[in-house]
C-alpha cells in the first residue's frame, strides 16, 4: 500500500550506481591525499601518532591503560590538565582504522592543545575485527562512557570525539540506551570527524565485507539509518553535535556527512531537534584533520575548544 509508494519517492543513493572499483576507490581514504602518495600518508600518520602520544605521556599526568570492562583490549588512557581537579570537561576520543586497525597507542594527537586549556582526554581501545564484532565495539564504547562517568562523576560535561570509523562508534551513542547501564552520562557534545554513518555501500568493499556480512548487521550499526527509521529526539536539547569533513575526504565521505547531517527529504539531526552543525574543514584530507590537532592553532581544536568553552565561533 502507501509504505511502498512512499518508499519509491526516496532516490536511490548514488553509491548504487558506482561500479565496484570506484566505490573501492571512494572508500579507500589513502587514495584522495593531495600531498603525498597513499602509502606515505599513512605512515606519516602513524609516525605522527606515536610521536604525538610519546610526547603526551612524558609531558602530562595520565592514567594508562585503565580497565574499563573485564575483555583484554577494554583499556583506556586518561591525560590530565596541570591543575588536579574532578571538576574538569572530558574530551573522549576512538580511533580509526576501519574497525581493524588503529590503536589507542598512536592516536593522542589532540591531548596537548586541549590538556593545557584544561580539558582532560581520555583515549580508548576497543576490540578490533576479526576479534570484535561490530555489535560488540558499539557496546565497548558504550561501556567506556560508562566508566569515565561513574569515575568522575563531577565532570563539567564529557564531550565524544571520533575519526573515520571512530565517528561512527561515537555516533552510535546519540542511540545508547544509558538506562540498561545504570548511569546517564552528562554528554555534552559530539565531533564526528570524516566518519561514515551508512555502513551498507562497505558491504560491498573488500576491506569490509567481511564486517558486515548481511544488509541487516549493516543497518543495526547504522546511526543513519537508525534515526531516519525511528528518530529520536535528544535527551539534552543542549548537546551540540558537530559533523566535520575534510576538503579533501572523497565525495563518499562527503556525501556520509552531509546527509547524516541532513537527510533529504528531512533532515535526520536537524529534524529530530538535535542542536547540529556541519563543518568543512579547508585544506586537510582524512589523515592530516587528524594529525594537526597536535596544534592549538588549527582549525579543529579551535573548534573543539570554543565548544567545549561554550564561546561563539
Amino acid at each position: 500500500g502507501m509504505d511502498v509508494a512512499g518508499e519509491g519517492c526516496k532516490r536511490e543513493a548514488p553509491w548504487k550506481k558506482m561500479s565496484k572499483e570506484e566505490l573501492e576507490h571512494q572508500y579507500s581514504p589513502s587514495r584522495w591525499v593531495v600531498r603525498r602518495g597513499p602509502e606515505e600518508a599513512l605512515k606519516t600518520y602513524l609516525q605522527m601518532g606515536n610521536h604525538a602520544t610519546q610526547r603526551a605521556r612524558a609531558s602530562r599526568r595520565s592514567l594508562l591503560d585503565v580497565p574499563y570492562g573485564d575483555g583484554e583490549g577494554e583499556k583506556l588512557d586518561i591525560y590530565f590538565p596541570k591543575e588536579a581537579s574532578e571538576a574538569l570537561p572530558f574530551l573522549v576520543f576512538f580511533h580509526g582504522g576501519y574497525w581493524q586497525s588503529g590503536s589507542k597507542d598512536t592516536s593522542a594527537f589532540m591531548v596537548s592543545p586541549l590538556t593545557e586549556e584544561g580539558v582532560a582526554v581520555v583515549i580508548v581501545a576497543y576490540d578490533l575485527a576479526p576479534k570484535g564484532a561490530l555489535d560488540r565495539m558499539v557496546d565497548q564504547v558504550t561501556q567506556s562512557i560508562t566508566f569515565v562517568q561513574t569515575r568522575y562523576p563531577g565532570n563539567q560535561g564529557i564531550y565524544l570525539c571520533g575519526h573515520s570509523a571512530g565517528a561512527h562508534l561515537a555516533a552510535m551513542m546519540l542511540l545508547a540506551d544509558w538506562t540498561k547501564r545504570g548511569v546517564t552520562p552528562n554528554l555534552k557534545g559530539f565531533f564526528l570527524v570524516s566518519g561514515i554513518y551508512d555502513l551498507e555501500p562497505l558491504m560491498h568493499t573488500s576491506e569490509n565485507a567481511r564486517l558486515l556480512t548481511t544488509l541487516e548487521d549493516a543497518q543495526r550499526n547504522s546511526p543513519q539509518w537508525r534515526l531516519e527509521t525511528a528518530p529520536m529526539p535528544p535527551k539534552d536539547p543542549a548537546c551540540h553535535i558537530l559533523v566535520i569533513v575534510g576538503q579533501h575526504d572523497s565525495p563518499e565521505f562527503h556525501r556520509q556527512s552531509r546527509e547524516f547531517y541532513q537527510v533529504p527529504p528531512g533532515p535526520t539531526l536537524r529534524q529530530g531537534g538535535w542542536r547540529a552543525s556541519l563543518d568543512e574543514l579547508h585544506d586537510v584530507d582524512h589523515f592530516e584533520i587528524l594529525w594537526n590537532l597536535t596544534r592549538k592553532d588549527f582549525a579543529l581544536t579551535q573548534i573543539i575548544l570554543k565548544t567545549i568553552f561554550q564561546e561563539s565561533w
